[in-house]
């Protein structure tokens, strides 16, 4: 079942009754959401306020909740820390996960990241071959590091040459309009790691010991050009004016329920993150070696 994703950037007043999220608005009908039916829950006003009652429902449903800062850039993440039934049992299978099979999983993202990324260039009308030589190279751990050559050949020909895009997290726009893609992308997959009963802090690759999230990147990696592509149409639709608005968000909140392809079928993003993360889970219990992950349709 594919989740709701709940944006909020003015003043209201989050509580909960009968497992119902009422949400209270100036000057508007109060409006109430089953809780069930929620996915992410992003914060985006500094004059929001929520109950706890209202935190811990949301949390005990596994709600992935995003506050943003005053600049309305996504500062923090709260997520349920107990997501699983077998959450023990399986913490200790992706602790104990052996290294050659952390290489070969992430040898399997890697490619899989590089492929769309491919798609999505051809997508563009952008000659795309050199990514698919990359990604059918990729080897055991990428220690001849393909995502980053590929990497280096994808910004620089993703966007239109006005643009002069260069790819940092501070950098000019279009960048913020990534950074916040992004950031839905990576609580997706955090909230879905979780139900999954693995730890996001725990990664497959990434080891930054200040990053808590360090699987939830590993993972999300051949998600990206999802992102990406959605940020493609935000720039056809408004050339240089990419300073972000309600309408960009709105197109960017839509993000979970891109349609992609996985394991032969079409689904919503948030449904293929949820498959992903319980191959995962699989992979580490000895049950398979191979991560489902998707592509574009």
């Amino acid at each position: 079942m594919i989740k709701r994703t709940l944006y909020f950037g003015n003043p209201a007043y989050l509580k909960t009754k009968n497992q119902q999220l009422l949400v209270s608005l100036k000057d508007e009908e109060d409006k109430q959401v089953p809780i069930e039916d929620i996915g992410v829950l992003i914060l985006d006003n500094l004059q929001i306020t929520v109950t706890q009652p209202t935190l811990t429902r949301l949390l005990q449903n596994n709600v992935a909740i995003i506050t943003c800062d005053e600049t309305h850039h996504p500062i923090g993440l709260f997520l349920n820390l107990d997501g699983h039934t077998l959450q023990s049992q399986k913490f200790k299978a992706q602790i104990e996960a052996p290294i050659p099979l952390k290489k070969q999983l992430w040898q399997q993202t890697v490619e899989a990241k590089i492929t769309n990324q491919a798609a999505l260039l051809r997508d563009q009308r952008v000659e795309h071959k050199l990514l698919l030589t990359l990604a059918k190279d990729v080897r055991s751990g990428d220690n001849t590091n393909h995502e980053a050559q590929a990497a280096v050949y994808y910004w620089k020909n993703l966007f239109p040459d006005f643009l002069k895009f260069s790819r940092s997290r501070d950098g000019d726009p279009p960048n913020n309009l990534l950074n916040y893609g992004y950031a839905i992308l990576r609580a997706t997959v955090a909230r879905s790691l979780v139900a999954s009963g693995l730890l996001p802090t725990l990664g497959i690759f990434h080891r930054n010991q200040y990053n808590a999230y360090c699987l939830a990147d590993d993972i999300m990696e051949p998600y990206r050009p999802f992102v990406d592509k959605i940020v493609c149409n935000i720039v056809s639709m408004n050339g240089r004016f990419l300073d972000m608005t309600s309408k960009m968000k709105e197109q960017l909140l839509s993000l979970t329920a891109v349609d992609v392809k996985i394991g032969g079928q079409k689904s919503p993003l948030m449904v293929a993150v949820q498959r992903t993360t319980a191959s995962l889970a699989k992979c580490f219990e000895g049950n398979t070696r191979k991560i489902l992950y998707p592509s574009f349709i």
